[in-house]
């Protein structure tokens, strides 16, 4: 059987908007749409209002991925939708996929989680508080998750620092969804090198969900996943495979 396409959405890591899943596009297919989702008050949703409390960020987004679905549905009746979240956004796409289900009554095909401490192992305080612009962005650069092109900018460089700042306010805040609990599985992406969050770190997001989670491994630091995407797509093609297969009445 012919698996039912799927609508990803993509929440970005920290200091960033969805134009880092951009270069993503290039690898949907007729079965799979990648769309980026920024926040309220940036990137593609610019004009909204800028939202500082975590728990209305994730109502705002889920609203977001809500409209969006149900207007692509109005085309494709029958598309699925799915959630990767890379670092800062990992907690926000399990967090949004488990609003989303209570809203349309359907669960993700899949929530991907990539280089993130689940919300009992973040750290009690924020680094970056302390730091100057001029330090955190050096962070920012010593990370590798933004193009050095962009940092060379002043004007750019300034508007980075402030989303970052931003960012960490809203992180301040995980510790408190350390009761959030799913019932779809989860698919934890560690990389061996991420000198943030050690792969069994990681795989301590199992604890979030009422079924087994998956796991994968990748090569490279922080941003492997984000630097891979094939992997990420991947990941969701196997899972409309499964899908197609039980449906079917084929043992997966």
């Amino acid at each position: 059987m012919h698996p039912s396409p799927v609508r990803l959405y993509c929440i970005p890591h920290a200091g960033a908007t969805s134009s880092v899943y951009r270069p993503w596009k290039a690898l949907a297919t007729l079965g799979l749409q990648i769309v980026g989702v920024d926040p309220a008050g940036r990137g593609t949703r610019s004009r909204e209002a800028k939202i500082a409390d975590y728990t209305e960020l994730v109502c705002s987004t889920a609203r977001y991925v809500v409209d969006d679905l149900l207007r692509a549905r109005e085309d494709v009746g029958h598309l699925r939708y799915a959630t990767f979240g890379h670092s800062f956004g990992a907690l926000q796409s399990l967090a949004v996929a488990a609003a989303v289900q209570r809203v349309i009554g359907q669960p993700p095909l899949c929530t991907i989680l990539s280089a993130a401490l689940p919300p009992r192992l973040q750290p009690p305080g924020d680094e970056t508080t302390p730091l100057t612009d001029a330090e955190l962005l050096d962070k920012i650069a010593r990370d590798g998750g933004t193009e050095p092109a962009l940092l060379s900018s002043g004007a750019m460089a300034g508007y980075l620092v402030g989303l970052m700042r931003e960012d960490y306010a809203i992180r301040r805040q995980f510790p408190a969804e350390k009761g959030l609990r799913v019932d779809f599985p989860l698919t934890l992406v560690a990389a061996r090198d991420d000198r943030y969050v050690l792969p069994a770190q990681m795989w301590a997001w199992s604890e979030h969900s009422g079924a087994r989670s998956r796991r994968l491994e990748l090569a490279g630091g922080h941003f492997a996943a984000v630097r891979n995407p094939a992997k990420i797509v991947a990941i969701v093609c196997a899972e409309m495979g499964r899908a197609a297969d039980a449906l079917s009445g084929k043992e997966c």
